[in-house]
């Protein structure tokens, strides 16, 4: 049979992955990370043929390199330095930093570890590679790939009907059906509706004109944690300090949620609040996260309806509305919406990850809102950490 690649260019990640990336090269270049890959969902079995066709993306995956054109496209863009780009010039992906495994269960392995600046860079990649070659050998695609048009059908109608009304960015890049699919999918939402202002996928946004979207992830906010000379209940502080100094407000959606949103308002004082235009939900109940937003900013005297609450949460299009309709006349609201638009076929999407687990061979965790989404490889490292954020929580509040 035969190859066909997954990823065929550098430039089919999320923005953010090059927004964090130019901090690390201007700031960390020392730290290593070390990514551990997870499937959340039950009872699903990769097989030995799935690996092989796994590893062999994954090879071809590290022959890409940037296109001159891909290198002026990311230059384009207002925030991004041009001392970056020329390092993306050289900059590759290495096989080596990657480890593949599979158990005699089915489960899949997969490690990342190397300098942070490129091993943070695999995740994306890496989830898109696992997600296409599971669907296409797991199920008939032809069918899933119909049924997914069906559903965009009628998505459209529903925007064009006027029942919904909110403005959204796509952010499906790591969990989509396809690469194939993906670009159909935002190619129809950018042209036959109004409701889509961006997408995440910076291969899309270049081949259809879109505004790229994005600020960073929780990894961002992980990596103080294995900076020895941080304190681990500030690692908010210091993430938003260096990414203030990096893009001086020009790039400011903070994401509230990594070591629990209430760590993160201690830090969001009035010069942060100013420094940011808004703030991003993950993890937790969205509406109470949203009022204690609003609640935030007034009590620094900051007209809430200037700021951005951007919700990003395992969303679908009712659910957004819904969030829309309430804060509509509170705040600015948009919204980022990912595996609803492009893995909705019926078939339950897989709800894998790829998360930041060690960094300089410390462990570092993130807490969320979720209790369910914390993710560590070590029990004891997890306890003190939020031993560390309870004792700061107590001792300010």
């Amino acid at each position: 049979m035969k190859f066909e690649p997954i990823i065929v260019s550098l430039l089919d990640t999320d923005l953010y992955k090059f927004n964090m990336d130019q901090v690390i090269f201007h700031k960390h270049t020392d730290l290593i990370g070390e990514y551990y890959f997870k499937c959340r969902n039950e009872d699903i079995v990769f097989t030995e043929e799935m690996l092989a066709e796994i590893n062999a993306q994954i090879d071809h995956l590290c022959t890409l390199r940037f296109s001159k054109e891909e290198l002026d496209y990311l230059r384009s863009i207002r925030f991004i330095k041009n001392d970056y780009v020329e390092f993306l010039r050289l900059w590759r992906p290495i096989r080596e930093y990657v480890s593949t495994s599979l158990d005699e269960n089915g489960q899949l392995s997969i490690v990342v570890n190397g300098p942070l600046f490129s091993a943070m860079q695999f995740e994306i990649f890496l989830l898109e590679i696992v997600n296409e070659v599971y669907f296409r050998m797991q199920y008939d695609y032809a069918a899933l790939r119909k049924e997914a048009e069906a559903r965009l059908e009628q998505k459209i109608a529903d925007f064009n009907s006027g029942k919904y009304t909110f403005t959204y960015a796509e952010f499906g890049c790591r969990r989509r059906l396809s690469r194939e699919w993906q670009e159909e999918m935002v190619r129809r939402f950018a042209t036959q509706t109004k409701n889509c202002v961006g997408t995440s996928n910076v291969y899309l946004a270049k081949k259809y004109h879109l505004t790229p979207i994005g600020t960073y992830a929780h990894e961002f906010v992980q990596m103080y944690q294995g900076i020895d000379s941080i304190p681990l209940a500030y690692t908010n502080h210091y993430a938003m300090q260096d990414w203030y100094t990096e893009y001086k407000g020009d790039n400011g959606t903070a994401l509230t949620d990594t070591i629990t949103t209430d760590l993160f308002l201690l830090d969001f004082d009035r010069s942060m609040v100013n420094n940011y235009t808004g703030v991003r939900h993950d993890s937790g109940d969205p509406y109470e996260w949203g009022e204690k937003i609003i609640a935030h900013y007034k009590k620094y005297g900051v007209d809430p309806k200037s700021k951005l609450l951007l919700f990003s949460d395992s969303l679908d299009f009712d659910r957004a509305q819904e969030l829309y309709n309430y804060f509509k006349d509170k705040t600015k609201v948009s919204f980022g919406i990912g595996t609803f638009c492009s893995n909705d076929t019926g078939v339950t999407p897989l709800n894998i990850v790829i998360k930041l687990q060690y960094v300089n061979g410390r462990p570092v965790a993130k807490l969320s809102d979720t209790p369910g989404k914390a993710m560590c490889k070590d029990s004891d490292y997890l306890k003190y950490l939020k031993d560390s954020v309870a004792f700061r929580l107590h001792r300010e509040k």
